[in-house]
This record gives structure tokens, C-alpha cells and sequence, in this order.
């Protein structure tokens, strides 16, 4: 055989074989380390009053986290009440942009699973960005909660941004309690809310977030015991934020907490 062809069907040996074990390992981790979110937004594009007042997902609130948790190696699927596309308001501009180009979020988006396609013990958090529908279907979604319910009580961690809180307010634990009871959440705040025309002062939502934790134990975090109002809240296992800006911020505390606990090693898928 000539030399020169000797050489290239070496060359050509080797790298198949270096190919073929990159593959191979590769595999290898991801059965061994899957690691995965469940992102829960809404359906509804509009409060269903006669002005159509705005409700539909943060853009801002749910795009940051996506791309925190893809690029940290979490596989992501997003959930809702009726399955199917979710709705975003806002232009996709910055990280929101990439994330959407580069990382596959509006395919998740676009596909969300039905609450009955969920397995929550294949989840090691479960995330709810801020936007109005969230506090009317979600929030009254038993299925949801439930899912929610037990991927806390699972070890599992939650996050939450604005008007997301509201939307696992209503959850109960297995022994009947609410999940929120005796835990500090910063949700969008009652001063905020009448301040705004968004949703007229608050009188379009079926309860204003910060109510609905307090009926339920929760202490509230708010403007008057947060020193910034951006910062982060974190009780036990759950993550929460009152405005956008700290919505990436959420999302690298619940990776925090899930590596600390070790929560992402074995789960199901």
C-alpha cells in the first residue's frame, strides 16, 4: 500500500474511533445526569373583559430563566392548562432574543404538555413567570397545582417572578396545608398593582397576588421590608422575585439550591 494511503485510512481509523467514544460518552452522561425544569405559563391572551386588558406571559419574566437553565445543561419543558402554544407579550430583544433563536424556546413554548402529561417526579423545579393569565388559569388549575405540589415535596425547588407566585398561592401540600404557609415570597405587590392601569387598578383579577398569599400564610415581601425591590427571596425551596429585572436572577438561585441538594442526579424522565 502506498504511503500516503496508508496514511489516510490511518488517520481516517482514528478519528473514527475518537468520534464514535465522544458519542458514546455523551450518552453515557446524559442518562446518567438528565436534569430537568418544568416552566408553567398561561393560555389566555386577554383578562375577558370587553377592553381585552392584556394577560398574556412576560416574554421578560420567562425567556432570562429558559436560557439560565438550558445553558447550565437542564433539559426544559414548559406546561399549561390547556397544552399547546403559550402567549408572550413584549419584543424579543437582548438575552430574550437569543434564547428564541439559538436555544429552542419558542418550540418548547409553542408545545406546552397538558397538566395530564406531566410526570412531576421526572422534574427537579418548576418555574412560573409573571403575566397576568397565570393568576386566572393557572392558579385555578387543580392539576397544575398538584404537580407543583409534589415536585416541592419531592425535594424539588420552586421559582417564581411577579404575578407568578399567584399562580401556586392556591397549592396544597399532602397533609391539606398550603404550600406558601410560613414561607417569605415576594410576588408583585399590592401598592404596584393600584398604582397601574393594567388591569384597572386590580378590579379585573379574580384576587390581587399579594392578598391571596397572605389568606394563605405566606409572609408577604413587599416594597415596605425589602431594602431593594428587586432583590431575591429565598425560603427553603422556593425562589420568588416581585419585578422582571431579577427574573435570571431567580433562576441561578434555584440552580444553587438543586446543586447543593444534589436534586438534579437521578431523576426520572
Amino acid at each position: 500500500m502506498p504511503l500516503n494511503l496508508f496514511i489516510a485510512t490511518f488517520t481516517l481509523l482514528i478519528s473514527s474511533l475518537v468520534f464514535s467514544q465522544t458519542v458514546v460518552s455523551s450518552t453515557s452522561a446524559h442518562t446518567v445526569t438528565t436534569k430537568k425544569v418544568l416552566i408553567i405559563a398561561s393560555n389566555l391572551s386577554d383578562m375577558g373583559d370587553p377592553e381585552k386588558h392584556e394577560a398574556r406571559n412576560d416574554l421578560w419574566e420567562y425567556a432570562p430563566p429558559y436560557h439560565v437553565f438550558v445553558s447550565h445543561g437542564y433539559e426544559v419543558d414548559f406546561a399549561s392548562p390547556l397544552g399547546g402554544p403559550v402567549p408572550f407579550a413584549r419584543d424579543p430583544l437582548g438575552i430574550s432574543s437569543y434564547t428564541i433563536k439559538y436555544e429552542g424556546f419558542l418550540t418548547k413554548a409553542n408545545s406546552s404538555l397538558t397538566p395530564k402529561l406531566v410526570n412531576p417526579n421526572a422534574y427537579s423545579a418548576v418555574f412560573i413567570g409573571g403575566g397576568y393569565g397565570n393568576v386566572f388559569d393557572v392558579a385555578s388549575n387543580e392539576n397544575l397545582l398538584g404537580i407543583i405540589a409534589k415536585i416541592y415535596e419531592s425535594g424539588g425547588v420552586i421559582g417564581s417572578v411577579g404575578h407568578g407566585a399567584g399562580a401556586f398561592a392556591n397549592a396544597k401540600l399532602s397533609n391539606g396545608l398550603p404550600l406558601v404557609k410560613g414561607k417569605r415570597i415576594a410576588a408583585f405587590p399590592n401598592s404596584t398593582e393600584k398604582e397601574k392601569d393594567w388591569a384597572k387598578q386590580g378590579s379585573l383579577l379574580p384576587f390581587l397576588v399579594e392578598d391571596r398569599l397572605k389568606e394563605k400564610g405566606a409572609i408577604t415581601m413587599n416594597k415596605d421590608n425589602i431594602p431593594d425591590k428587586h432583590d431575591v427571596i429565598i425560603d427553603d425551596r422556593i425562589v420568588s422575585t416581585m419585578f422582571l429585572p431579577s427574573a435570571a436572577l431567580v433562576a441561578k438561585e434555584m440552580l444553587i439550591l438543586l446543586e447543593k441538594s444534589g436534586k438534579p442526579k437521578n431523576q426520572s424522565k
